[in-house]
């Protein structure tokens, strides 16, 4: 598999794919390592500070780098064996680009019909958003989501989580397996659209499902009262979701608040409700309400900062929360959500400095140290980024 992504939907689709076997080429573009030191401010780091970096990242695990300048007269020339031999290409750029750089899908093909072609973009190959550049936040605001996030009704709010990336890298990622489940019929390469506004667009779904006329959905703020976050006596937070009427009648009880239990849909009521439930969970530390609610099945957990939830023993023993061994100090790094009997992920390397495998991998597809000397040296190549 050849990644030549940039952003995080694609590497996260790249990613799960590689800890479950996939081998995964990075192609990266200096430019586009340029482009990206500057937008993330990553300029100042040493280079220990950036293999460190690198080795922590959990979306570069069981991957390998190299440098390739693609604007470079002699990129065709080195990528040509990569390509003939890859399975899937997936790539990030705006529709166009790696048409004008001589590796979009048509001519990629006439190389490996067989190839899957994967792009992931804001708006899709086709429509007239196709060409417009935007990241998650974008895509958000488009779908309707964005306007349905936060609590205060006066304006929405960013989730500040890339939801709308998390989702389109794993639609990338289903769409690479349905692809090749496609192979069991004909031996064609398929080109795998995923736009990141047509996987936000999925979460309406829900909303459709519950309310037929789209100008009726509730407006944001106007949330049930048998799910909330609450603020406890010691300043923390609890956030409970008893929407099955079962869990509401506990919660009420577990409360002192029996006289809710049958008011659970009666929206007339819910601020006063609200109110009153805030007062009594005030009442008590977060400790001793998660007792309580453990006590008598109630839904209810904290609400984790990350470093609380990297240090949760559930996460841990399941392999959600890892440790890594690297050099004098392990990394942290998230496992792999997917869970399969009989096959497992395997971590073979953490995430290397872009270029480190460059004159490896080359020798591999059969160029000679004196060719990729002589790419060094041209420019067309390069063996890391500092």
């Amino acid at each position: 598999m050849l990644d030549f992504s940039r952003f995080l939907p694609a590497q996260l689709c790249t990613w799960m794919l590689a800890d479950f076997g996939a081998r995964v080429i990075r192609i990266e573009n200096p430019r586009e390592l340029e482009k990206l030191s500057s937008a993330f401010n990553l300029g100042g780091l040493s280079a220990a500070q950036r293999e460190r970096a690198k080795a922590a990242e959990t979306l570069a695990r069981n991957k390998e780098s190299i440098v390739v300048d693609l604007g470079h007269a002699s990129a065709s020339e080195i990528l040509r064996p990569l390509l003939r031999d890859a399975s899937v290409l997936v790539e990030d750029y705006r529709p166009g680009v790696l048409d004008g750089l001589g590796l979009g899908r048509d001519l990629v093909q006439q190389v490996n019909p067989g190839l899957h072609y994967c792009s992931v973009t804001f708006a899709g190959q086709t429509g007239p958003y196709r060409s417009k550049p935007g990241h998650d936040q974008l895509a958000l605001a488009l779908s309707g989501v964005l306007s349905r996030v936060g609590e205060n009704a006066d304006r929405p709010s960013f989730p500040n989580v890339p939801v709308a990336d998390v989702i389109t890298g794993l639609n990338a990622a289903l769409g690479v397996l349905i692809a090749h489940i496609g192979e069991r019929h004909d031996r064609q390469g398929r080109a795998i659209d995923i736009s990141m506004l047509d996987s936000a667009m999925t979460f309406s779904a829900w909303f459709l499902a519950r309310n037929p006329d789209p100008a009726n959905v509730p407006q944001r703020g106007s949330h049930r009262v048998d799910c909330g976050i609450w603020r406890t006596r010691d300043g923390k937070f609890i956030c409970t979701t008893n929407i099955e009427p079962r869990f509401w009648v506990r919660f009420c009880k577990a409360i002192g608040r029996e006289e809710f239990a049958g008011m659970q849909h009666d929206a007339a009521q819910w601020c006063e409700m609200r109110a009153s439930i805030e007062r009594a969970i005030a009442a008590r530390d977060l400790v001793e309400w998660l007792a309580i609610f453990e006590r008598q099945d109630v839904q209810a957990e904290p609400v984790n900062d990350f470093h609380e939830a990297l240090g949760n023993p559930h996460l841990i023993e399941r392999g959600t929360v890892m440790s890594l061994p690297h050099e004098d100090e392990p990394v942290v790094q998230i496992g792999n959500p997917v869970r399969l009997t009989g096959t497992a992920t395997c971590v073979r390397r953490l995430g290397e400095i872009p270029g480190a495998s460059t004159s490896t991998v080359l020798e591999e597809f059969g160029f000679t140290s004196g060719q990729i000397a002589a790419f060094f040296e041209a420019g067309a190549i390069g063996a890391r980024s500092e």
